[in-house]
């Protein structure tokens, strides 16, 4: 009987350790529940690239009359030329993500005090810093991330659409693909995206999700209102307008710039990312967003359900 109680004793144990022991990945959940949640960073790329689609189809023989009439044109020309529509595409994304991060990062902590959900969720063994952190990664790392995805399939189904069309009227394939370049194209899209409109433009989304976790109504209007006293004061006081011009700078990305502005022979000689991590303004801006990123985790904490 005592043998017998020990084994039973001692298989529960093992239970007891192997369940306490499992991996409950509460960051990856906390994700998942963001992106369950906020159906918008999604549909909204996603709809945008169809109409864009859309719209690029109707207008095909217009761009197989430009191909015609670049014969005398250099190859940088020839590839602008050819890229126009490809890069409109891509800054299409660019601007849909920026738009839906910002909304994103406005209504995270906000919504959830709003409709009293945040008392659920604080039931969960899920610790405010990791729920910020994970609200924080959506507009920083998951949309750059999904947006340049989306804009790979709409690029290529761009190409292979332009490339049907060439092919039917006669004219060289080949000249298409090989002045595009896609691959290349898509691999400093990416850099693009993650080193400026994630890691470049975190300070604005930290401070966002700082202002929805404090404001009781109206979060735009106390994340904007700051920004222009300080502005404003400093005009008034020292009749100077560095902080305008700083946050114009970052907010236009020319200090953060990855690539060099003409095309060369060897596109990928463009990418500087190691120019780019010296950059002091870069991890300035990075320390900033984590301070942010602290103080919404701890205003979520205590900050009463409105």
């Amino acid at each position: 009987m005592n043998s017998q109680t020990n084994v039973m004793s001692s298989a529960g144990e093992q239970a007891a350790t192997n369940t306490s022991g499992s991996p409950t990945r509460p960051f990856f959940w906390s994700l998942r529940r963001e992106v369950w949640e906020y159906r918008s960073l999604y549909i909204a790329p996603l709809a945008a690239a169809g109409i864009f689609l859309l719209g690029f189809i109707v207008t095909i023989g217009h761009q197989v009359t430009r191909m015609r009439g670049m014969s005398g044109m250099d190859a940088i020309h020839q590839r602008n030329t050819m890229a126009t529509p490809y890069d409109m595409a891509s800054g299409l994304l660019m601007a849909v993500g920026m738009l839906v991060g910002a909304y994103y990062a406005l209504d995270a902590l906000y919504s959830e005090r709003r409709d009293r959900s945040i008392m659920f969720w604080k039931s969960l063994p899920v610790s405010d810093l990791t729920t910020v952190l994970a609200k924080a990664s959506i507009p920083i790392i998951f949309l750059q991330l999904f947006c340049w995805a989306v804009a790979v399939v709409l690029q290529f189904s761009m190409l292979v659409v332009q490339s049907v069309v060439v092919a039917a009227s006669g004219e060289s394939v080949g000249i298409l693909w090989a002045h595009l370049s896609p691959i290349q194209m898509w691999i400093m899209l990416l850099n693009h995206l993650i080193a400026v409109h994630g890691l470049w433009y975190a300070p604005f989304y930290a401070w966002m999700l700082l202002v929805s976790s404090w404001a009781r109504r109206a979060p735009f209007l106390w994340a904007v209102l700051p920004v222009l006293a300080v502005g404003a004061l400093e005009k008034l006081v020292f009749n100077t307008s560095y902080f305008f011009l700083s946050l114009s700078d970052r907010l236009g990305g020319n200090p953060a710039v990855v690539f060099v502005k003409d095309w060369p022979a060897d596109p990928m000689s463009q990418l500087m990312v190691g120019h780019f991590f010296l950059n002091p303004r870069l991890w300035i801006g990075l320390i900033f967003s984590a301070l942010c990123i602290v103080g919404a985790a701890r205003l979520r904490r205590y900050r009463a359900p409105l």
